[in-house]
């Protein structure tokens, strides 16, 4: 019988979800409340790729205003948002950088994200690099490793929505 964390044939499995990995609800409800930028790192312009369908959601479901980071996407675009190249050359400075990377990806997104003045790294389901996080957490963001922007936002929605007003 083959151990499930192990690599496979498929290679490295996905991480188990660790209590590190996720800031408390009331952490989590500030900063997505407090929130008005968001850097889609990896997003696609391919309708069958996860970080389009995210994109998209929040881009119809949410108040932030998106950006679209991926360099080989440049002359492409999702409901009229452009694709930057990196999150250096975005017009703003987000506040979470969503990365959609796999994991060996994140070090040069994490310090993308540290050197734009980003408050949040937020690493998508399935990635997970604790150095890169220890760095960013070092320079003050907030990290979130291997959990889905889209599924915490709408798991604290209500609470998101009142702590707003009050922003």
């Amino acid at each position: 019988m083959s151990d499930i964390t192990s690599d496979g044939p498929m290679g490295a499995a996905c991480p188990a979800p660790s209590p590190t990995h996720l800031p408390g609800d009331d952490e989590l409800v500030d900063l997505l409340a407090s929130a008005r930028t968001v850097a889609v790192v990896g997003a696609s312009p391919s309708d069958h790729r996860t970080s389009y369908a995210i994109a998209t959601w929040l881009m119809s479901r949410t108040p932030y205003e998106i950006y679209l980071v991926n360099p080989r996407a440049a002359d492409q675009e999702i409901r009229g948002h452009g694709f930057y190249d990196s999150v250096a050359d975005l017009p703003v400075v987000p506040d979470i950088v969503d990365v959609f990377r796999r994991s060996e990806h994140v070090p040069p997104v994490a310090d993308d994200a540290i050197a734009a003045g980003a408050s949040t790294l937020w690493l998508q389901l399935g990635v997970v690099h604790e150095e890169s996080a220890a760095r960013a957490r070092e320079a003050g963001l907030t990290v979130v490793q291997n959990h889905c922007l889209k599924v915490e936002y709408a798991r604290l929605r209500t609470r998101i929505e009142e702590a707003s007003g009050a922003h």
